[in-house]
């Protein structure tokens, strides 16, 4: 028996993988990673793939970046773990600073904790105690779109809105007040954009005349829906939303844990709209892909309501064993370091165009019925009859077979139903743009055409 063999008979005896069904993971021996150079990953054999999924959404430089490597291996040397409960660290300090310098103004408070979900579990429960610490109490609910995604500890899944992942607990989650999905090809309200002056967003207006005494919070992840199938929001919708919560009291809680550091062509969604949150939650790339990490952001606003006697109990009683882990701190910085120095933002703006030119070629494709993009996130979706706009049958796993058929082709992608996602790491040469995209349209053809490449 070689490695490889041995290797998938002890994944499939014990390992259980997230978001996977695992009755079928058997047909499919598991493709076992390695190593990894660049924005390429290598499994146990040897072969190649580019990372076209940013390991989920998470690489910022490429692997092993060797200045994020040696900050690592500087901090290992120094400190590897101490608690930021009754204690601090240099390096949680500094990457607090530098966060509360570069997200949109007036996030000047940093809570750090492992994941996005745990980002947005925080930034819930900050919004619920700031009312009753603010002599609001009977503020308590929330505000959440349809089709909404905020990770799957079960406050962020109450908050949620995706059937297919939630459904199951409804039992265990608090109600929300929903607005419609921004979905422009599939407007819910059966209009048509522009005409519609974002009627979407606008229906936030009602809700918060009829129940905006009892709402704390609206919470969005900007410019991008990600998990529902990269649905891009019209230009000016997440401001409308924002200006319309300000106006009522409602406090705007921003989800940028997939949108932010670069991967919508600004260093955060919110900057495209010119926002100002009262909360944020970040993670992903927030250590450039490299280690786990997350932190909710506050306002003075929120963070001075928590402020008080020991006796008052306005404590945030709120904590992880490695919140703010010196290593990931160091990772952290590292990586918003290489930002600076490699202009990012600016640094985008060629492969960003160069994806869009490559999409727009795909979306002529005649199995392809949408394509969408906003920075370095698309999704490209298929449908069995373009024409009638007729979806193919669930049992059929196309976006599997798309992203399947990509990997003998050197591309490893992962399909949100039968949208087919890009994310490739933001350190994507045009060359490897170049190759994602003839992959990923070989594959397609291939699968709904029956062509072979």
């Amino acid at each position: 028996m070689d490695r490889r063999q041995e290797l998938t008979q002890q994944d499939l005896a014990h390992l259980w993988h997230p978001f996977t069904q695992m009755g079928l993971w058997p047909g499919e021996p598991p493709l076992i990673i390695e190593r990894a150079e660049g924005n390429w990953l290598i499994d146990v054999e040897g072969k190649r793939y580019l990372d076209g999924v940013s390991s989920l959404w998470v690489t910022v430089h490429g692997h092993n970046h060797p200045a994020i490597s040696a900050a690592i291996a500087a901090q290992l040397k120094d400190l590897d773990h101490s608690t930021l409960l009754g204690l601090s660290h240099p390096l949680a300090i500094r990457l607090a600073g530098e966060l509360a310098a570069i997200t949109p103004a007036g996030l000047s408070k940093v809570f750090y904790s492992e994941s996005g979900s745990t980002a947005v579990e925080i930034a819930l429960k900050m919004a619920f105690q700031y009312w009753r610490q603010a002599g609001r109490p009977e503020k308590q609910t929330f505000v959440t779109l349809e089709g909404a995604y905020h990770g799957d500890t079960l406050g962020a899944v109450s908050v949620g809105g995706i059937d297919l992942f939630h459904q199951v607990y409804g039992p265990l989650l608090f109600p929300v007040h929903r607005l419609p999905q921004p979905h422009c090809r599939l407007c819910r309200l059966g209009l048509t954009h522009p005409a519609c002056d974002l009627a979407c967003a606008q229906a936030l207006e009602p809700i918060l005349q009829r129940h905006g005494q009892e709402i704390c919070a609206l919470i969005v992840e900007p410019r991008v829906q990600g998990a529902a199938g990269i649905i891009v929001q019209p230009p000016g919708y997440v401001r409308r939303l924002w200006e319309i919560a300000r106006a009522h009291d409602v406090l705007f809680i921003a989800d940028e844990v997939a949108t932010g550091f670069g991967r919508t062509g600004q260093m955060f969604a919110c900057q495209l709209e010119g926002i100002e949150p009262d909360l944020m939650c970040l993670g992903k790339g927030l250590t450039g892909g490299v280690l786990p990490l997350a932190a909710t952001l506050a306002s003075q606003r929120i963070h001075d309501a928590f402020l008080g006697r020991f006796d008052e109990f306005k404590t945030f009683f709120h904590g992880h064993t490695y919140t703010g882990n010196p290593i990931a701190c160091a990772a952290a910085c590292a990586s918003l370091e290489l930002m600076r120095q490699n202009d990012l933002v600016v640094s985008l703006v060629p492969r960003i165009e160069q994806l869009r030119q490559g999409l727009a070629r795909l979306a002529r494709m005649p199995h392809v019925i949408e394509v969408r993009q906003q920075g370095l996130m698309a999704g490209i979706e298929l449908t069995a009859d373009k024409a009638g706009a007729l979806a193919y049958e669930p049992g059929l796993r196309m976006g599997h077979q798309v992203i399947m058929a990509c990997r003998p082709l050197g591309v490893i992608i992962r399909p949100l139903g039968d949208t087919v996602v890009l994310m490739p790491p933001l350190a994507s040469s045009e060359q490897e743009i170049a190759h994602l995209l003839r992959a990923v349209e070989t594959a397609i053809a291939q699968v709904t055409e029956g062509r072979q490449p």
